[in-house]
């Protein structure tokens, strides 16, 4: 086969994506925007101003080159209603919305439901999943019955194609998808009032539709080009870091944080702590917090100076240990409790603590709370074989570092930046027949960050006290 070339286009949380690649020649060209505010809110988005931005970037990316297909990627648990047409009636509610956060609160105190919940769709009782803010919408007063339900990935794919079509993978993060049958969840559509054609047609990735004449002008090509329906960032994360093989976990610390394990069956341990979707190829068994490199940004604006960046901060610090304890749900809380109202904060402060025990406390405060999900995750899968760090925490060696004396585990940095839309052009390839299956894909790592096991006791003391101060706020 000759080379296949793929556009591939990611509305992110804040940003527009588009990467071009090749078969033969990688990489070829590869460019990120961020939106703008649209709103007051930043947690919701104009949902046609965002496919516009990101299908202009597409055409800026292809210019002079020709896409042989198309491929989709957005973010997981964004809602809107739109008309029968299309046409949005809401803004795209991301996940960071959590406006349902009262109604989530009141039904976790039923924890027959939210167990039975969970079981049925791999997701919790939280804001961030659409199923709760549709919820909201119905007692606000909106006849959902009247509306088609669409994320800003499907609504992507349906100005590009005309079709009403959303993968199985990016529905399996709304908490309308019964995840064991791989269908809508029949009791979550009942308490909506809704049915499953206003939810669009359940595809996989294979499924390519071709780009309409409208679409074609928007990115400056061809017709009839196969575009791939959106997958999440998430799943195309693990399918771009080339870890669908079992016992691979992706580990993620950005704007928030994430761990992901492929599996092969649901994993669903008793007790609701980490959550269950599909990715483009089988399951992906993980856990997400809210609080990552939006805490270190927090943390430098209010206690250090405008021109002081992080690495000068960083050099202020002192080679004792830091004593104050960082609870990291400055922004809410996603696993392991899921308690959207929680609030973050400095316990055991003194009196002789400065600025930089503190930023440090931040830094260590983000990663206990994803070795806490890492704990809950290892009980149910076991220890994985390879993790693959990645995020902004690489623009950091010392933070780097420090995820490796706490987890005591070897991270693996892989030579790639943007694993999520490095995904999609590797669906691109396999529905081309550029590749057999998408877990043939593998990339190359560039180093290991190997733990200090000298930090082994000290960090095991700090992070018993802060599961204590965890249980005890």
């Amino acid at each position: 086969m000759g080379e296949v070339t793929v556009l591939v286009l990611e509305s992110s949380t804040s940003s527009a994506k588009a990467l071009l690649y090749s078969s033969v020649r990688g990489q070829i060209r590869t460019k990120t925007r961020p939106y703008g505010r649209m709103y007051e809110d930043i947690t919701i988005h104009d949902a046609e101003k965002v496919f516009q931005e990101t299908a202009a970037l597409g055409k800026e990316v292809l210019q002079g080159e020709h896409a042989d297909v198309i491929a989709l990627s957005g973010t997981w648990h964004s809602v809107m209603l739109t008309e029968e047409d299309g046409t949005p009636v809401t803004p795209v509610r991301e996940w960071s919305n959590t406006e349902a956060s009262d109604l989530c609160r009141a039904q976790r105190r039923d924890a027959d439901y939210a167990r039975a919940y969970y079981h049925r769709t791999g997701c919790m009782v939280s804001a961030i999943y659409p199923f709760f803010k549709l919820r909201m919408l119905k007692e606000r007063g909106y006849d959902l019955s009247r509306y088609r339900v669409m994320g800003q990935g499907s609504y992507n794919g349906f100005r590009l194609t005309g079709r009403f079509e959303v993968t199985d993978c990016m529905a399996s993060g709304s908490g309308l998808l019964n995840t064991h049958e791989k269908t809508y969840d029949r009791e979550a559509l009942k308490e909506l009032g809704i049915c499953e054609d206003q939810l669009g047609k359940l595809i996989s990735f294979r499924d390519t539709a071709p780009l309409t004449v409208e679409g074609a002008a928007l990115l400056g090509t061809d017709a009839g080009i196969p575009v791939v329906a959106a997958g999440s960032d998430g799943g195309l994360n693990q399918v771009g870091a080339g870890a669908l093989k079992e016992g691979v976990m992706t580990f993620s610390v950005g704007t928030s944080g994430a761990i992901r394990l492929a599996t092969q069956q649901p994993i669903l341990p008793e007790d609701p702590g980490t959550w269950c979707y599909l990715s483009p190829v089988g399951y992906l068994s993980g856990a997400a917090t809210s609080g990552c490199c939006n805490c270190i940004d927090w943390c430098r604006e209010k206690l250090f100076p405008k021109d002081m960046s992080y690495a000068d901060i960083e050099a202020g610090f002192t080679g004792k240990e830091t004593e104050p304890v960082f609870l990291p749900f400055l922004f809410g809380e996603r696993c392991p409790g899921w308690r959207d109202e929680r609030q973050g904060g400095f316990v055991d402060v003194k009196g002789y603590h400065d600025a930089y025990d503190l930023y440090r406390a931040v830094q260590e405060g983000t990663l206990m709370n994803l070795y806490h999900c890492y704990r809950m995750l290892v009980k149910e899968n076991g220890r994985p074989n390879r993790i693959m760090l990645s995020g902004g925490i690489l623009a950091s060696k010392r933070w780097t570092q420090m995820c490796a004396d706490l987890f005591g585990e070897d991270m693996e940095i892989a030579d790639l930046d943007q694993s999520s839309i490095l995904g999609g052009a590797v669906l691109g390839l396999t529905v081309a027949g550029a590749l057999e299956r998408p877990e043939d894909f593998e990339v190359h790592i560039e180093r290991t960050v190997h733990p200090d096991p000298s930090m082994r006791n000290s960090y095991d003391d700090k992070f018993a006290r802060y599961l204590d101060w965890y249980a005890r706020t």
